[in-house]
């Protein structure tokens, strides 16, 4: 059987498994996405719609010590819930072994090829497909009140240009002559011109749309309940009510919700649901603007981007577990962040609020690629803070192991069975 002809399961419709989708279905695979909700309506839909390639893991050197000062304060960028969890003890031991100058280097020689061939896909997609996202490629804007912070992203910033980046340091005076909308506290920044920005629920439906339009189906309120084996290959997936769809070929691309499928074939995965916030907001007077281009408020760890009509402030960490509660000083926190650095932020109007989980492994990478345990079964998840940024390039390789097992990059890295 040709690899095209047998049909391949895609767990999760988010922007990783409409992306898988995509780039199968377009080169002629059989494919079917399994969605538990409404595909793009959970992480995907309310995060920052930052596209950043070359944006470094949040393993870094001095981090655990920054960390500890904050992490249970509950209006923290960084908040680790206060309860026994010896699968989030475990996570947050092999982070911190790993913020270290050696894996930083390491990490970003892994992720630059990904994030320079995602942003190449981006244009790639916007020229030949025409998606209608609000698509802009002005790049972003990493502003600093303090001078230690700026010297930080000014070291930072040395760093992720020997991987190909062209990042622009720039004093405060000329961040304001760019955008107005930062104040006077602002000391510096760093402007990365490689990024940029999407509607990211919009992104990932025209994406769909296009999967199908390539053959591909989707299926939403579909609970897969594991993925099951024989002969030590992939047979098929159970999902809730006794359905059983039988296929060779399964991609798990589940973020959050990946870890209790491995669990039950065995593997122990290491993931961690990382909540993450948004307050969408306009302007409070007519004629006024509060944000022109996209924004990283760098000792908030608060994305802001503006949108179609309005701007999106989203960040936070939140390791609380698997659930949607909303801890109402999480999102003060990022209201009373951009109040810091915003002329007119204090007076926006909130337009509406959400959360979601960002799916996170200890060592700020990805999980991408065959589980050499069980022929037929490939991961792609763990992608954090940059599942957009990366979704493009992730479902291109994950195409190319389930139809050719030979990707166009070196997954090594990134190997699922690597913990």
């Amino acid at each position: 059987m040709r690899s095209t002809d047998r049909q391949t399961i895609i767990i999760g419709g988010g922007v990783i498994g409409v992306c898988c989708a995509y780039y199968l279905a377009k080169r002629g695979a059989r494919v079917t996405v399994l969605e538990r909700g409404e595909i793009a309506k959970a992480a995907s839909f309310g995060n920052a719609g930052s596209i950043t390639p070359d944006h470094p893991p949040i393993n870094k050197p001095g981090r655990v010590r920054q960390a500890l000062k904050s992490l249970l304060h509950p209006r923290s960028p960084l908040y680790v819930a206060p309860k026994p969890d010896p699968a989030l003890a475990r996570w947050l031991w092999i982070f911190s072994r790993t913020c270290t100058e050696q894996h930083l280097e390491q990490a970003m020689a892994a992720l630059a090829p990904l994030g320079r061939t995602s942003r190449r896909l981006f244009d790639e997609l916007f020229e030949t497909e025409k998606l209608n996202c609000h698509f802009r490629r002005d790049g972003y804007y990493e502003v600093f009140l303090t001078k230690p912070g700026w010297e930080a992203s000014r070291q930072e910033a040395a760093m992720v240009s020997r991987f190909g980046f062209h990042p622009e340091v720039l004093a405060g005076g000329a961040l304001r002559e760019r955008e107005p909308a930062l104040n006077d506290r602002v000391v510096g920044g760093i402007f990365h011109p490689e990024a940029a920005s999407v509607s990211p629920y919009r992104f990932v439906s025209e994406m769909a749309r296009r999967a199908e339009s390539y053959g591909a189906k989707f299926l939403t309120g579909a609970d897969v309940l594991a993925i099951r084996t024989g002969g030590g290959e992939v047979r098929g997936v159970e999902m809730r009510g006794g359905q059983f769809i039988e296929t060779g070929a399964v991609v798990l691309a589940g973020g959050a919700y990946s870890v209790p499928l491995l669990r039950k074939l065995g593997i122990d995965f290491p993931l961690q649901a990382a909540k993450g916030y948004h307050r969408d907001c306009t302007p409070a007077s007519p004629g006024t603007e509060l944000l022109r281009y996209p924004c990283v408020l760098g000792e908030s760890m608060v994305f802001c981007t503006p949108m179609d009509g309005f701007v999106r402030f989203a960040g936070t960490l939140e390791f609380s577990g698997v659930n949607h509660d909303f801890r109402r000083p999480r999102l003060e926190q990022i209201t009373n962040a951009c109040a810091r650095y915003l002329k007119t932020a204090a007076e926006a109007v909130i337009r509406s609020e959400w959360c979601g989980l960002r799916p996170c492994l200890p060592d700020g990478l990805p999980a991408i690629g065959a589980l050499s345990r069980f022929p037929g079964l490939f991961v792609a998840t763990g992608h954090a803070m940059m599942g957009l940024t990366m979704g493009p390039a992730t479902g291109k390789v994950v195409a190319e192991c389930v139809l050719d097992a030979s990707p166009s990059l070196d997954l090594g890295a990134f190997r699922p069975d690597r913990f």
